[in-house]
């Protein structure tokens, strides 16, 4: 999977950029519900930006619904058919 190169002269904020990426993938399968999301170490290597801007993008998923974190485990990809009813 292709890292996004994040357009630092846009609008919208680096963060958003990254949440709307990682987004995509869920929507597509690319990111499988119930395993976990690449690392913070692993995202920040593959959009070239610091930490906290990872976390920011993974606290707007998280907002959303589309991941769930666990503690010195990591954050999954939330199972949304469940939460769809399906």
């Amino acid at each position: 999977m292709a890292a996004l190169e994040i357009d630092h002269q846009a609008p919208e904020p680096p963060y958003r950029q990254i949440a709307a990426d990682l987004t995509r993938q869920i929507e597509r399968g690319e990111l499988v519900a119930d395993r976990p999301i690449p690392s913070e170490k692993a995202l920040t290597d593959r959009y070239g930006v610091a930490r906290n801007t990872v976390r920011s993008a993974i606290s707007v998923l998280r907002e959303n619904g589309l991941v769930y974190t666990v503690p010195n485990r990591g954050t999954y990809v939330r199972d949304r058919s469940a939460l769809d009813g399906k």
